[in-house]
């Protein structure tokens, strides 16, 4: 297996590959999210809550965290929507056993294949510390509510 050598200018993202998957995890060269691919052949009904392994587990810096959601594609091409809107993946969650997996909601009968390109997720940086002031009034232009800005 072939190590990348950073110059330490970067922060590390420390990656572990499950079932003998070849490692496919690149810098980003086009776009700002990184394809995942599904570790294993999975069938599942319409209507059934659908887990699907990734194959890896990731060490993210600390102060990062990683976002996860579907690809514009995984609907159409597989009928899963996900779960729960999209997944956080924070740095604690990085010990040898922490398989990332996809959590799906399958809209009709269908299979993904080992290898199908199935989500994909972004590093971000954690939130800043933030104090919250509670407060009657907040001085701002009211837009009129949710909703209001129309339809067209």
């Amino acid at each position: 297996m072939e190590f990348n050598i950073n110059s330490g200018k970067k922060p590390v993202v420390q990656v572990k590959y499950f079932y003998g998957i070849e490692p496919y995890i690149e810098p980003i060269t086009k776009g700002d999210w990184i394809d995942l691919r599904s570790a294993v052949n999975k069938i599942y009904k319409a209507g059934e809550l659908v887990k699907i392994p990734l194959g890896i587990a990731m060490k993210l810096p600390r102060g990062f965290e990683a976002h996860m959601a579907a690809r514009s594609s995984t609907c159409k091409n597989f009928g899963l929507i996900p779960a729960n809107g999209f997944g956080i993946i924070d740095n604690s969650y990085c010990g040898d056993e922490d398989e990332w997996c996809f959590l799906g909601y399958a809209v009709r009968d269908g299979g993904v294949n080992a290898g199908d390109r199935i989500c994909q997720f972004r590093v971000f940086e954690n939130m800043p510390s933030l104090f919250f002031d509670n407060v009657l009034f907040l001085g701002g232009e009211s837009r009129g509510g949710f909703g209001s800005t129309g339809i067209k």
